[in-house]
Parts: structure tokens; C-alpha cells; sequence
């Protein structure tokens, strides 16, 4: 192997149909960029705790959809290796009578209209009125029946897993005093035998794409081979009410255990 010793510990968070391809990146990176992965090590970046490949926990013939994502959340807590998946975020629902999701979730703007959509994919909540208000009764049930409905961050990621889902960021790391574009460009080069090994293992895999991620991996000639799913990024209001996006996940009952 060509690349440094030091990403070995990462791999075994992911799953060991995934080795030999995110072996085969590494040192593909390695090669087009000699000097990335050594500087990458003597930096600080995230997410942290050897949870690089975390994402590629699922068997790779599991994988129904991949979710993608920009890059990781720029802070260590709530960068888990999986896209999307806040690790600053436990409870979903909040404990106050007089509020309908947490105070984590509402701050969290993507996550607010994500979950949202969800309920409304799932007729829980009315298309025509998804405010604060309307969310009170919504939530308050939610959470009076714990035995029936997802409660935290770590359930719904468990049910996106059960389900098949990939949650990949398009770049599998953050840092301060570094260019996004700078990590992306590199890590784009393991995206790509990602996408190629996924398009010989299962070729109906569907690809999800929010906001400017699709622009961003056009340039991947593999990817015209999948079923893709386009929308706007859930940090806009109107994801809530995409209705491509609610048939979507409606089928995959996310918010129950």
C-alpha cells in the first residue's frame, strides 16, 4: 500500500466489502496528489475519532441509495462520517409542552424542513400548514409513544441504514484552514471508484442529490448510470413542500421504529 499507515485505523469503522476500493482511492489519491494525504494527517480536520470511513459501515450489496452530501458538518461533535446525520443532535422531539421539535433540531435548518417533509410525506402533518404551531400536537404525539416513533438522531440514522442508504459526503472531510474545493478535488478521486464499484454490484441504485451537489459530480461519467433524484437543498423552505421528494421517502416510514 502507497499511502500512509495512519488511515488503516479508519477502515475499520466501514465494512470489509468496502476495503479493497476505499484501499484502491487512498492510494490513487496518493498518487495524483503525493503530498495531500501526509499534510492531510499533520492537520486538524473532521470528523475525528478514525470515523473517516464511518458512511461505508453498510455492505456494499446492501446499498440501495446514496444520500450525498457537501462535506462534513465543520464541527467535530456533530461530524459523524455519515452525511446529513447530525451528531450534535439527540432528541428530535422536544420535552417542552409548549414546543414541537427540539431546540437542536429547530437551529439546525436543513434538519427542521428534512424532518418536516417527513411528516408530511407520512400524512402527519398537513402540507398547507407546517409551522411552529401546527408542529405542537404533531410532536407532543410523537413523542408520548416511544415504542411506535423514531425519537433521536441515532434512530433515524439507523433507519436510513436498514433501508440501504449510502450517506456519503462528496468530500469525507472538513477543515478550518483549508479550501473545501482543495479536499473535494481529492477526494472526488475515491467518490468516483465508489460510484464505479456501486454501478457493477448494483446498478439500480438510486442516487439523491440536494442543491449544488449535482453540479458538483457531473463531471463523474458514472454517474448517468444511475436512477438520480434531484432537488432543491432541504435548507430552503420549499423542500418541505417538493412533492417528488415526499413520494420519495414516504415508502421508508423513517420516523417509525
Amino acid at each position: 500500500m502507497n499511502f500512509p499507515d495512519f488511515f488503516l485505523a479508519d477502515l475499520e469503522l466501514a465494512d470489509t466489502t468496502w476495503h479493497h476500493v476505499l484501499c484502491q482511492g487512498l492510494e490513487a489519491i496518493h498518487t495524483a496528489y503525493p503530498e495531500y494525504l501526509p499534510s492531510l494527517i499533520k492537520s486538524e480536520f473532521v470528523p475525528t475519532r478514525h470515523r473517516l470511513f464511518a458512511a461505508f459501515s453498510l455492505p456494499m450489496s446492501s446499498v440501495r441509495y446514496v444520500l450525498v452530501g457537501e462535506g462534513p458538518y465543520p464541527r467535530e461533535q456533530s461530524a459523524t462520517g455519515y452525511c446529513f446525520m447530525d451528531g450534535a443532535v439527540e432528541e428530535i422531539w422536544s420535552r417542552d409542552p409548549d414546543a414541537g421539535l427540539s431546540k437542536a433540531v429547530n437551529r439546525a435548518t436543513s434538519l427542521r424542513n428534512f424532518i418536516k417533509m417527513l411528516l408530511v410525506a407520512e400524512g402527519r402533518l398537513h402540507p398547507a400548514n407546517t409551522g411552529s404551531t401546527a408542529m405542537l400536537s404533531v410532536a407532543q404525539n410523537m413523542r408520548a409513544e416511544p415504542e411506535v416513533f423514531v425519537q433521536t438522531m441515532a434512530h433515524l440514522q439507523t433507519n436510513f441504514v436498514k433501508q440501504g442508504f449510502l450517506m456519503l459526503n462528496a468530500s469525507l472531510v472538513f477543515r478550518d484552514d483549508v479550501s473545501p474545493a482543495i479536499d473535494a478535488k481529492a477526494w472526488q478521486i475515491v467518490i468516483q471508484l465508489v460510484f464505479q464499484a456501486l454501478a457493477h454490484q448494483n446498478p439500480k441504485t438510486t442516487l439523491i442529490l440536494w442543491g449544488k451537489i449535482a453540479d458538483r459530480l457531473s463531471s463523474i461519467p458514472v454517474i448517468s448510470e444511475f436512477d438520480m433524484k434531484i432537488s432543491e437543498h432541504p435548507y430552503n423552505l420549499s423542500f418541505i413542500q417538493n412533492v417528488a421528494m415526499q413520494k420519495l421517502f414516504a415508502p421508508f416510514e423513517l420516523l417509525l421504529r
